[in-house]
């Protein structure tokens, strides 16, 4: 049953995880991400959307050849963030972490989000069948400079043309990297819907390049949130993503860009267009996002995200924010709680014990296994009873294999008298299984622990490149099946998954996060005092009988 059961997990494991490592996404050329292409949204909504916006009309829009004062520059600083904008069209052009390295390079560089020409915080205001494009308009800040201090701060735009006033205001806070956008049109009517653009991608800034440009993803969140990632669309394909929204954001591995209204008595998002941009290969790099957003009486007011998926930062805004990671593919349900449990432990541990979090990765492994101990013995001792009437099992077998009926009861019977339970080896085993994978998706997708180095390894969220966690992990993991079949009877099957298993599951978790290896490879170790008490009292019933 055990062997089954280890089979069983095995394939499991090969078919939740081996496809990132098998098929990966292609790597994209090595074309610096500040000076790919862009790529601009037509603004003209399908039938499911219009349904709730009016369509846009692009032969009404306005013209944009119209005299553009030269740009100003706009820089806001916090602690935790530099934001630059253009005056032309008010729009975000950088967001800047210095908590955060850009990893792709060694200057210790803070990670910057946006690429060159950007299309965050475009805007687009639909008046009628008309629309003004907004992005070309010379907006008048109020300051070149705003510091956010403890009572945060505020940056004001004004524009004018044509008869039609925009007035925009920014107000940040200093220890989110969440600020509220406000603004007013005057001249323009009161049926007014506003575009805003989102995209077409974040700037990769982590070491694995391919990793994170396969996370790009556009997600939204109405009733629950749903996750489009940018693969499914093809170049030029569009999809309507019919609202109302709380939020819509575009996402990559560790970071996050969202337009929200979440407060209360904001109006909330109408409806998004996604089309699908520039591809290389299989790797969809981008992805043209346009958010529409009512302006009754011509006002609106939304929020901006632009920062780090930071699950408790995230979880702090409320409405599900926390779920733009979504962790467990089709085992969510089970994985993401089991995830966030072992996120809040490991966080506190770091704070509070003030450990690197590979040791406490290390205590993890430890105290996970201490905690299942009373399990595994119970698991192990279920097995040794099962081989114990081994023997009588196999002379039912021959006595009724013409009557599986009877053998069915004579077996139950033999269970019954001996105390056996057929299940009780098997299902302890499962109870490590969620933690094994919630690790994985941990791993993949917590910022905290992007970058984090711990002895020779300098990421623990990626492989170990010199590959010595996984040949350990394997290591442990034949000596513990190796201890574990002393005092058994010889079977060939149990030396064949003994001398397969190990290596094969090494070569599948190679690639694996240094941190999911070191964490298996602790767990066996942990194990094996226990297996030899196991295999010991195994071999003491066996003298016994013998």
């Amino acid at each position: 049953m055990d062997r089954r059961l280890l089979l069983a997990i095995a394939l499991m494991l090969v078919v939740l995880l081996a496809p990132q490592v098998l098929f990966p996404p292609e790597p994209r050329p090595n074309v610096p991400a500040d000076t790919a292409a862009t790529v601009a949204a037509d603004s003209v909504f399908d039938s499911a959307v219009a349904s709730r916006v009016p369509a846009v009309q692009p032969e009404l829009r306005e013209a944009r050849d119209a005299a553009v004062a030269p740009a100003r520059t706009v820089v806001v600083i916090s602690d935790h963030y530099e934001f630059t904008f253009s005056s032309v069209g008010a729009r975000l052009t950088t967001a800047t972490f210095p908590a955060y390295q850009d990893l792709q390079r060694e200057d210790s560089t803070p990670a910057q989000l946006l690429p060159a020409n950007s299309d965050f915080l475009r805007y687009h205001l639909v008046t009628g069948r008309d629309t003004l494009q907004l992005d070309s308009w010379s907006f008048t800040p109020s300051a070149d400079t705003v510091r956010v201090g403890p009572e945060g701060g505020e940056v004001a735009w004004t524009a004018e043309r044509n008869g039609v006033r925009v007035d925009l205001a920014y107000r940040f806070q200093p220890e989110q990297y969440l600020f509220t956008a406000s603004g007013a049109v005057t001249g323009a009517g009161n049926e007014l819907l506003m575009l805003v653009d989102l995209g077409p991608r974040l700037r990769s800034v982590d070491g694995d390049t391919t990793a994170d440009i396969g996370s790009y993803g556009v997600v939204t969140k109405a009733g629950g949130t749903e996750r489009m990632s940018f693969r499914s669309l093809d170049a030029g394909e569009r999809d309507a993503l019919v609202g109302p929204f709380e939020w819509v954001a575009v996402k990559s591995k560790y970071f996050v860009a969202a337009l929200m209204t979440i407060e209360e008595g904001q109006p909330r998002i109408g409806g998004a267009l996604v089309t699908g941009g520039q591809r290389t290969g299989k790797l969809a790099t981008e992805v043209a996002t346009r958010v529409s957003l009512p302006a009754p009486g011509g006002r609106f007011v939304f929020s901006f995200y632009a920062g780090p998926q930071e699950y408790r930062r995230l979880a702090r805004i409320g409405h599900d924010f926390e779920d733009v990671n979504p962790y467990g593919w089709i085992l969510r349900p089970i994985i993401r709680p089991v995830a966030n449990f072992i996120v809040r432990i490991m966080l506190w541990a770091h704070e509070n014990l003030h450990l690197a979090y590979g040791w406490v990765l290390i205590l993890f492994g430890l105290a996970v296994r201490i905690v299942l101990w009373p399990l595994y013995q119970k698991s192990m001792r279920a097995s040794m009873a099962m081989q114990a009437v081994q023997p009588e099992m196999k002379a039912l077998q021959e006595r009724h294999k013409q009557d599986p009926q009877k053998l069915q009861q004579e077996m139950m019977k033999l269970y019954k008298e001996h105390g056996v339970n057929p299940l009780g080896g098997c299902l302890p085993m499962l109870l490590p299984m969620p933690i094994l994978f919630a690790l994985f998706f941990v791993f993949a997708n917590t910022i905290e622990f992007r970058g984090v180095p711990f002895l020779w390894i300098p990421d623990l969220s990626l492989a170990d490149p010199l590959y010595i966690i996984p040949v350990l992990m394997g290591a442990s993991m034949y000596l513990v099946s190796k201890i574990g079949m002393r005092g058994m009877p010889d079977n060939p099957q149990a030396k064949m998954m003994l001398y397969i298993m190990p290596p094969m599951l090494t070569l599948l978790f190679l690639r694996f996060s240094a941190g999911l290896n070191l964490y298996y490879a602790i767990s066996n170790i942990a194990g094996i005092p226990q297996q030899w008490a196991i295999s010991k009292e195994r071999l003491r019933r066996l003298g016994n009988r013998t």
